[in-house]
């Protein structure tokens, strides 16, 4: 292998972890969860799954999907007569809104399945 062709190869696996990194840490919870609500099924380990799962598809939405989910939203919407309003309406739910919700929400589902555990030890410790 020619030396260019190794340090491409470098810069294009630093670039895709560079670039994905979050999703990695996501997609690590996500499999870690999995494997727990499988080996052990409680409401803790499906908090944890379903938590990693809406973070994974907020970090995947923020990065590529706002913008083809508000064209084909606006594009199926509007058809001829232009409607601002309700255009301007669709940009800050679909580009605004949701992403913030999507987050708040996966880290909730964390934080909720956090809580409940430490609940659940504390009431299995005072027996």
């Amino acid at each position: 292998m020619s030396p260019d062709l190794k340090q491409n190869f470098a810069v294009t696996l630093y670039l895709i972890f560079s670039h994905n990194y979050i999703a990695f840490v996501y997609l690590t919870g996500v499999v870690i969860s999995t494997i727990l609500s499988l080996l052990k099924p409680s409401r803790f380990t499906v908090f944890m799954l379903i938590g990693f799962i809406t973070l994974l598809f907020s970090f995947e939405y923020d990065k590529h999907l706002i913008e083809p989910f508000r064209q084909q939203t606006l594009n199926s919407l509007i058809t001829s007569t232009p409607h601002f309003r309700l255009q301007k309406i669709l940009d800050v739910m679909i580009a605004e809104i949701f992403p913030i919700l999507f987050y708040v929400t996966g880290w909730m589902l964390i934080f909720i399945g956090i809580v409940y555990a430490a609940a659940k030890l504390e009431k299995k410790q005072k027996k």
